[in-house]
């Protein structure tokens, strides 16, 4: 998908957060030409980043300049790995992809045009991508979101392009558009929760946050206690609720980001506690620092 016009737009609204997201490396191998999701993997040592629509089922593990790692017995150049296949998945439109415990949470909840029947998230164990060409996803959850009824939905409000993990659960953040217009953004997004099992559940919506336009990524950081979330204009950080798991209902901060700079920012990961790493669908690798976000009242 594109979004020139919208974030031209965008460009000429939003003017402040340039200098405090760096640009700090660039993916360049040549079949990673859509960057949608990031994942830290869970030894912390690289990262999980897979296409948009359009690709086969496959992951690439980059490191923080965005190299790409692939099993040195190969012998191959730089260029020429094709990627960690997933056996058992099907790639329509991965939008994001979560590391917990050992897993990997591959996201297939594109959704444009809020039509979509098949949604659904792979679950597979994490494998190491020096040691083997392809890994096998172990089932698929089945995301049904409560409160859609039609397909489409009168209210275009049931794509998702984030994802998280946390003690058990999946959690989505939902990405909204004006009603039949794909290229028209909407303000607000909602959250949902589903129990990170094989098989299929219900998820249960359990809050919402009107200041999120387009919500692109979230991870949850190291410690547990800060949820990070990326949109096409701001970056947001909202602690660990006291009570429950609504993350949105908890205290936030915000980092406003030029979208001349950031472009068309997919993915966001915790790269430790005091800096976050963005990748964009036009490749670049940006570094942001928690220091730089402000309490939002």
């Amino acid at each position: 998908m594109t979004l020139k016009a919208s974030l031209a737009v965008l460009a000429g609204v939003v003017a402040v957060g340039a200098a405090a997201v760096e640009v700090v490396g660039k993916v360049t191998h040549p079949d990673l030409g859509e960057i949608s999701g990031l994942a830290k993997s869970s030894d912390g040592t690289f990262y999980w980043v897979h296409n948009d629509s359009g690709d086969s089922a496959r992951l690439f593990a980059i490191d923080a300049e965005g190299n790409v790692i692939g099993p040195s017995w190969m012998n191959l150049g730089d260029d020429d790995w094709p990627g960690h296949t997933i056996d058992n998945a099907w790639h329509f439109d991965w939008e994001s992809i979560a590391a917990y415990e050992g897993d990997l949470y591959i996201a297939d909840v594109g959704n444009n045009g809020n039509a979509r029947r098949d949604l659904g998230i792979y679950r597979l164990a994490e494998p190491n991508p020096r040691a083997v060409t392809k890994a096998r996803a172990q089932g698929l959850l089945e995301v049904v979101y409560p409160d859609q009824a039609k397909f489409p939905a009168e209210q275009w409000h049931f794509d998702c392009e984030a994802i998280f993990v946390d003690d058990g659960f999946v959690y989505l953040i939902s990405k909204h558009r004006e009603a039949g217009r794909i290229d028209v953004q909407e303000a607000g997004a909602k959250l949902y929760r589903m129990r990170a099992v094989r098989f299929a559940a219900d998820a249960e919506l359990i809050g919402s946050y009107g200041g999120i336009t387009s919500a692109t990524g979230a991870d949850l950081s190291p410690d547990g206690n800060t949820l990070a979330v990326s949109s096409y204009t701001a970056l947001w950080l909202f602690d660990r609720p006291a009570e429950g798991d609504n993350w949105f209902a908890g205290p936030a901060r915000k980092l406003d980001i030029d979208p001349r700079v950031t472009k068309q920012l997919e993915a966001i990961a915790w790269e430790d506690e005091r800096s976050l790493l963005l990748i964009n669908e036009q490749r670049d690798i940006m570094r942001a620092k928690v220091a730089e976000f402000e309490a939002v009242d």
